[in-house]
């Protein structure tokens, strides 16, 4: 699992994390996570952020990862990172909007790696 942002109006870059063992849910709901919290760190509190995953978008909004991966010496540090992108949104009231990306209207999602 790995994810990243790309900035949708210049095409750039923004964060990328990973890989690492996880799932694609995984990594969406902890995009989402950064996207806010950079976001807030920048001020951008009216950004919209996209992306594909209903379940990511759900687990944001309920400010929980409701993951069925095995916790393991091997996904420890994962569950570490999960911990905290809770931490952050039960610890902060961010009012970006987080639109559900429509991939039959839209094409591929840029931040997608062009791997589907």
């Amino acid at each position: 699992m790995e994810y990243q942002a790309i900035d949708l109006q210049t095409g750039y870059q923004v964060f990328h994390y990973g890989p690492v063992h996880g799932t694609n849910n995984i990594g969406e709901f902890l995009a989402i996570v950064h996207a806010l919290a950079l976001c807030w760190q920048k001020g951008l509190h009216n950004k919209t952020i996209y992306s594909d995953s209903y379940n990511a978008i759900l687990w944001v909004s309920k400010r929980k990862c409701k993951t069925a991966l095995e916790r393991t010496p091997q996904t420890e540090q994962l569950f570490q990172i999960i911990a905290r992108a809770e931490n952050w949104l039960n610890t902060h009231n961010y009012r970006n909007p987080i639109i559900k990306w429509e991939t039959k209207k839209w094409g591929e999602v840029p931040a997608d790696f062009g791997r589907k």
